[in-house]
This record gives structure tokens, sequence and C-alpha cells, in this order.
């Protein structure tokens, strides 16, 4: 895989999303998934949110670039030359987070528009996309991401707290989910979907046996301004790495 189609690229912008196999090998989400179980940076930075339904869903989170595996991972030419293809300019490293849904006890995700919450961070446009790597296979069974097609036509909505998370209002989503069609978004592990800010998504408890986790690159457009104080995107163009960077013997895991 090295660049979106212009196919892909109109799915995109009709659809609020694409998914796209093959990005990763094997090897390298093997690597991505060590890095989740015995590095550093994952393991200090976890949070837990409660999801309003009695679980916990987790997340490790951070806003900076650095020298280690997760950073050659979100400047991988993979995502961000295709990041930049379909934002249709240059691009700013936003953040990384690896979502956690353990086997039996993972929670959900309400549902929610990333800009919706990304906006009172004083984000003045919507020129931001998301990556979700999937590390696991992502299924229906163990709470793969569920989108609202096309719904990010509807621009930015209000948002709330659910639980400790930031979620639409639940009766306006009964209200428009019906004029949308729902796509479970199931992915083999190494496969990425794209998605726009303002795309309505959401996500089930995993009640399976199986893990389902994931990293999720946080983009920026480089002509996006953050109207506050504290900047928490980076303001540079976003690097690029070398493509065989993550199974590269000088990496170290953190």
């Amino acid at each position: 895989m090295d660049y979106l189609t212009p196919k892909d690229v109109a799915a995109y912008h009709r659809n609020g999303s694409v998914i796209v196999e093959d990005v990763f090998s094997a090897e390298e989400v093997a690597v991505l998934i060590d890095a989740v179980e015995q590095g550093q940076r994952v393991a200090g930075t976890i949070l837990d949110r409660d999801d309003g339904g009695g679980r916990s869903s987790r997340l490790a989170i951070w806003h900076e670039l650095g020298d280690d595996l997760w950073s050659t991972v979100s400047t991988s030419p993979r995502i961000v030359n295709n990041i930049r293809i379909l934002l249709g300019e240059d691009t700013a490293f936003f953040h990384g987070k690896v979502i956690f849904k353990e086997a039996g006890t993972g929670g959900a995700w309400q549902w929610h528009q990333d800009y919706g919450y990304w906006y009172n961070q004083g984000f003045a446009y919507p020129r931001m996309i998301s990556a979700f790597i999937a590390l696991d296979e992502a299924t229906q069974e163990n709470g793969c991401l569920q989108v609202l097609r096309g719904s990010h036509t509807l621009g930015r909505l209000d948002h709330g707290k659910v639980g400790d998370q930031t979620g639409t209002d639940p009766d306006r989503i009964a209200a428009i989910e019906p004029l949308f069609r729902r796509d479970h978004c199931e992915m083999a592990s190494g496969s990425v979907l794209f998605f726009h800010c303002n795309l309505l998504h959401a996500s089930a408890q995993n009640t399976s046996d199986k893990d389902r986790r994931a990293f999720i690159i946080c983009y920026n457009a480089l002509g996006n301004p953050q109207l506050t104080e504290r900047q928490t995107s980076e303001s540079r163009p976003c690097p690029v790495s070398a493509d065989n960077a993550i199974l590269d013997g000088r990496l170290s895991i953190v």
C-alpha cells in the first residue's frame, strides 16, 4: 500500500471514512503489540473513563513526538502522506492514543464526534483527521468501531458528559440515526480506518473472549489555528520517517 486511490479519496469525502487493508504487516503489528504490553510510554499514560454503563474504557494518550516506536508509527509515510492527500494540505501531529478493549471487560465509547470536544480545545476549523490502526482483529463481537456513514456532513453537534466520557446528546442521536446507515467497521489487524473529525462514531462493550486494541493517531491541518494559550497540536509540518523504520533493530520499544 502506497497512496490512497482517487476512489478511496472520493469515498472518504462522501462517507466520512475509508478503510485501507494491509497497511502494516503481521510482523510490524507484533512489534506494536509488544510495545503495548511491555513499553513504558503506554504504561505511564493509561487513563480509565467510566462508559456510563458500569464499565471503564481505557486509553493511553500523549501529545508529543519523540525518539520512540510510537512516534515512528505516527510519522510513517503510509499514514502521513495519506492524511495529506485527504486534507488537501500539509498536516501537523496532534496526538496518539492506544485504546484498550480487553476481552470480557472492555467498556463502550458513546456516540460522539472528535471535533465535538476538540472544538473546545480551540481548534478553529474541523480540518482534522484520525487514523485508526487495528492491532487486534476488530469484530462486532469484540466491540469494533461503529460509524454513521456520511454524518460528518451534519457539522459539529453539541456534546456533554456521559459517565467520564464526552458524548453527543442521546436524544439527538436517536433522532438523526435513521438518516444514516450504521456501519460496523470490522477490520483485520494491520488495517487502517481514516475518518473525519465530525464523523459520528461509537463502540460497544467487549463481551467476547478476544482483545480489541487499537492505536489511533490524530492530525490537524497545519493551517488550522488553535485559539487557546495552551497548544496541544504541534505547529510544524509532521515529519515523515523511513518506511521500514518500525522493524529497524535500532528502535527501542518505549
